[in-house]
């Protein structure tokens, strides 16, 4: 037996179990066989369009724009039954108490209760949010970019840099772009954060250094004054595509780090860089790829070789797993560390100061945002582009924004 068989059994059987429990939903508020029909075909053709694309996705293309549409129908469609689950299992336990106390009690035992129709009624109008959610995403959501501002204190810092700022951008993911004037727009955005230097954090492309050809003259507008520095993340690698020889993948992985060049960034690959003001410095530092899981290519050590213990440091690393398993328990003392690649997993509910959630969390400890532990901090950047999922739900693409303050 296929060792892929058993897996796909246990789909099918999800996939069923869950299209008929959500049309008990439909069931019950509806007798028109238009709305009963309407909803089996739309739930077909969605499985049949995403499972189509799949089974004839071509690897060597990468990740193509019809698999993430795929991919975006399929969460568009799914998700909100899942709303419709929870509502009716909720009241399928109400209904089965109802009928366990029938049965124990004196007198003649009744039958099910039978669904009611405002339950399911409900559990439609619930799911209706996530839905017009999800088309929100595709439409505009990846394209509602925030700038984050924090201000960070540290004992340690330079005076003369006191006040420093810093942009930060990351998981560019040129290849899943289609609409130049919004990225235009997203970069005019970060320019006018005017800050001392911009740092970018990996993921400049999904796959192939030629995703980013039509994206140059736009990217290549980025300034700041104390200049552009950037690093590797797990996709710039070409790790998750087939190549039809490896030297193919060893020339599009020294094309993708040509590209930060010709957009104007200093590329660090394990290595360090010095910033000066008024004759004092501090490090920044720059490792490739290293995640729990992925490729851990990033060497730290070598990244900081030459740099001082007592050096401020601000360290680049993609993947923030790093934070967690080395970066801040290392005695030498990595003051801010800054990462993206989870990208808040592009779905998730936030309101500021009272909630942050994304199914993003139950992978990484640390997903989104700013964190802190022993006076080390770092900044885990939402992303600026998009990936697999063609939008944002509630999670949008991010321009970061850090002060640095002597205190």
């Amino acid at each position: 037996m296929p060792r892929w068989l058993i897996p796909l059994i246990i789909l099918l059987v999800l996939i069923i179990v869950v299209e008929v429990y959500t049309f008990q939903a439909f069931k019950t508020i509806s007798k028109s066989k238009l709305v009963r029909f309407s909803f089996l075909t739309i739930s077909v053709a969605t499985y049949v369009y995403f499972f189509l694309t799949v089974l004839t996705y071509d690897r060597s293309k990468g990740q193509t724009p019809e698999f993430q549409m795929a991919m975006g129908i399929l969460l568009t469609v799914s998700i909100p039954k899942l709303v419709i689950i929870f509502m009716l299992f909720g009241e399928d336990i109400y209904r089965w108490i109802v009928k366990a106390i029938s049965a124990i009690s004196n007198g003649e035992t009744q039958p099910l209760p039978t669904r009611r129709k405002f339950i399911s009624q409900i559990a439609l109008g619930l799911a209706a949010i996530p839905f017009a959610g999800f088309i929100y995403g595709i439409i505009q959501g990846k394209y509602n970019y925030k700038v984050l501002k924090y201000t960070l204190t540290f004992k340690d810092l330079p005076e003369a840099f006191d006040g420093f700022t810093i942009t930060q951008i990351s998981d560019i993911h040129s290849g899943s772009f289609t609409n130049k004037e919004k990225i235009k727009y997203g970069v005019d955005l970060i320019n006018e954060q005017k800050s001392d230097i911009m740092l970018f954090t990996g993921d400049i492309v999904n796959n192939k250094a030629d995703e980013m050809d039509n994206w140059i003259d736009v990217f290549d507008k980025l300034e700041a004054k104390g200049g552009k520095f950037s690093i590797l993340g797990n996709h710039d690698y070409g790790d998750y595509m087939d190549w039809k020889n490896p030297q193919d993948k060893v020339d599009n992985f020294q094309q993708v780090k040509d590209i930060h060049k010709k957009i104007g960034f200093d590329l660090l690959l394990d290595e360090h860089r010095y910033l000066e003001k008024d004759g004092q410095k501090i490090a920044l530092l720059g490792v490739e790829n290293w995640g729990k899981g992925f490729n851990q290519a990033g060497d730290l050590q070598r990244a900081s070789a030459n740099v001082k213990q007592e050096d401020f440091k601000i360290l680049m690393s993609h993947d923030p797993s790093h934070w967690e398993y080395k970066v801040k328990q290392d005695p030498f003392n990595y003051q801010l560390t800054l990462s993206g690649h989870t990208h808040g997993l592009q779905m998730g509910i936030e309101i500021p100061g009272w909630l942050k959630w994304s199914p993003s969390k139950y992978v990484y400890k640390q997903w989104a945002g700013l964190y802190e532990e022993a006076g080390r901090y770092v900044n885990v950047n939402r992303g600026f582009g998009y990936h697999a999922f063609p939008g944002r739900v509630g999670i949008w693409p991010e321009i970061t924004v850090i002060e640095l303050k002597k205190g």
